[in-house]
């Protein structure tokens, strides 16, 4: 089996992370429900680990950093926490479901929306932003990188515009979370929601959400929190604000140990490893008859991208062409609509979709060889 499906959730994990989730079974409590040693365990893993991913975002403050499934729990937390009826909102094509979703039904309670849309590459112009300003806009919220195409959007440049216009930036960093470098400081990124079991390397039901200091977002649930137990109100003070109910702690710890395997091999080696493997790939493919690559792949944004590579062969069905490579060379893509409609629509795929091949730093240049073979084979 060769998988390349990483960009839905990476399939092989570090060792040590499925050794953390089933020690953390065996002996860990509920963090913040008890003074005993076994909840203290988890109270210690779980602060250790807010410390070490606010140290990986440049996120100050440990504390700012709350813990939820995924990235559709957090998006749904700022999305619905920030905005309220009258505000104006701009957002890309480029976007997950997770994201346009939320806006859609804020939308339905009086939230004011702006969709960029996108060139056939798949990208928009950041001047768009600037132009689609009112004097009612609360926010920009964009995706990092795309999960369709991979291009990748320069967080540096729409921070500047975001604080030159006084309006929330919020960043969705699903695909490039734990592999691309992320300075919320440096580039003025108010909340940045994120997943674990993507590039992070860490278990499914495992993600959270930064919110820089001074900012307050409602919560999406309420509820019991281990603190100010006798308050009819949840509490305001991060994380506990946005916490509510028993942490998934067992996951936590594998997303501890995920992290602490990321640090120790480094995100810029990996990155670097994933981009050559998605390079060897785009270039085997590119040039084969009845094959269409989708995205920017210019020179100079050949290393600015997420490893991902989407494509279609002839009008073959996405999902026929996905289900051979399955069934008959053991490959593993994603096909189809990928929750990213707008995009889809922009590209001119809506109705073929697309088989995405997105890599991971443990894949091998022969499993990418077999896959260019596999194309080659499927075109002709």
């Amino acid at each position: 089996m060769i998988y390349l499906d990483n960009a839905a959730t990476s399939y092989r994990k570090p060792e040590e992370v499925g050794k953390a989730v089933a020690d953390a079974i065996v002996h860990m409590g509920n963090s913040g429900r008890g003074a005993h040693g076994a909840a203290l365990d988890a109270s210690r893993m779980i602060f250790h680990t807010r410390k070490m991913l606010a140290e990986l975002f440049k996120a100050g403050d440990p504390s700012r950093i709350a813990f939820t499934a995924n990235s559709t729990e957090s998006l749904n937390i700022a999305i619905q926490g920030l905005f309220n009826p009258g505000d104006h909102v701009i957002t890309t094509v480029m976007e997950h479901n997770s994201v346009l979703r939320p806006l859609y039904l804020m939308e339905t309670r009086g939230v004011e929306l702006t969709i960029l849309p996108a060139d056939m590459n798949g990208t928009f112009g950041y001047e768009a932003v600037s132009k689609a300003v009112r004097k009612n806009t609360r926010g920009l919220i964009c995706t990092h990188a795309s999960n369709l195409t991979g291009n990748m959007n320069d967080l540096e440049v729409l921070g500047r515009i975001c604080r030159q216009n006084g309006i929330i930036f919020v960043v969705d960093a699903s695909q490039t979370a734990g592999v691309f470098d992320i300075d919320m400081e440096n580039m003025g990124i108010d909340v940045l929601c994120f997943t674990g079991h993507k590039s992070l390397l860490g278990p499914q039901g495992t993600g959270g959400i930064c919110v820089r200091k001074g900012l307050s977002i409602r919560p999406l649930l309420v509820g019991g929190t281990g603190v100010h137990s006798y308050s009819a109100a949840q509490p305001q003070e991060m994380p506990e604000a946005l916490e509510a109910g028993t942490l998934n702690s067992h996951g936590i710890a594998g997303l501890h140990a995920a992290l602490e395997y990321l640090k120790k091999t480094g995100i810029k080696h990996i990155r670097s490893r994933e981009l050559i493997l998605m390079k060897q790939f785009y270039e085997g493919v590119k040039a084969i008859p009845g094959v269409r690559v989708y995205g920017d792949f210019s020179e100079e944004k050949l290393f600015f991208r997420a490893p991902v590579v989407a494509l279609n062969i002839r009008d073959y069905d996405s999902g026929e062409v996905a289900d051979e490579l399955a069934a008959k060379y053991g490959i593993y893509t994603r096909a189809g609509a990928h929750c990213a409609p707008l995009m889809h629509q922009a590209l001119g795929t809506a109705g073929q979709g697309a088989v995405r091949f997105s890599m991971s730093h443990y894949n091998t240049e022969e499993e990418i060889d077999q896959a260019i073979c596999a194309v080659r084979e499927l075109s002709l």
